[in-house]
């Protein structure tokens, strides 16, 4: 399996299904039909995929949008961007601050600000994604999650179970900074809060 057919399969998904459920499900499912090879290369395109956006910066982006982003939410903030498509991820992963032009973000931006509340599959995580591999390969194998790690680190893949940031760090509640290094969310957030 290669990038293409990796991004592939997750658009697939969200188009033959709705809910994130329902996704992993369908996911998991494709999955168990291929090889433990096409498994680990699925889960190989994840992890590489997740490393670009493991940064600081778009951990920022996160806390200045939707006001959140402990360690676990950022963890599954990343598996949701990764479920918004190539094209959507490729333009954040450029530039964090682009969030502010995806539909989806204003949408729940809109929503958070007007109500009603967030459903569980309003909320800008995707935790659910995180396990369909590793489920598949033992579905597939018989082999428990551990050798699933062992191949992947045979890969040359770090496994992190938090975020690890790759990027300068900074204060992440400081608007100041926010403000300088995410300018368009800040003057985004900005004008719809002040226009109450």
């Amino acid at each position: 399996m290669d990038t293409g057919e990796f991004w592939h399969l997750i658009e697939q998904s969200g188009r033959e299904t709705s809910g994130k459920k329902a996704r992993a499900a369908w996911l998991q499912d494709a999955l168990e039909q291929r090889s433990a090879e096409d498994i680990l290369d699925f889960e190989s395109c994840m992890l590489l995929a997740r490393r670009r956006v493991d940064t600081w910066l778009m951990w920022g982006a996160m806390r200045a949008l939707f006001g959140f982003g402990s360690d676990d939410g950022f963890w599954y903030f990343q598996m949701w961007l990764v479920g918004l498509g190539r094209e959507v991820f490729e333009q954040v992963a450029r530039d964090p601050d682009a969030l502010v032009d995806v539909p989806e973000v204003q949408r729940l931006v809109a929503m958070e600000r007007r109500g009603p509340l967030w459903t569980k599959d309003d909320w800008p995580q995707f935790e659910i994604l995180d396990y369909v591999a590793g489920d598949a390969w033992e579905r597939v194998t018989g082999k428990g999650h551990e050798i699933f790690s062992d191949a992947l680190e045979a890969r040359g893949h770090q496994l992190f179970a938090i975020p690890h940031p790759s990027d300068e760090a900074w204060e992440l509640d400081d608007k100041e900074e926010s403000a300088r290094r995410l300018p368009r969310i800040n003057r985004y957030m900005s004008d719809l809060y002040g226009r109450a």
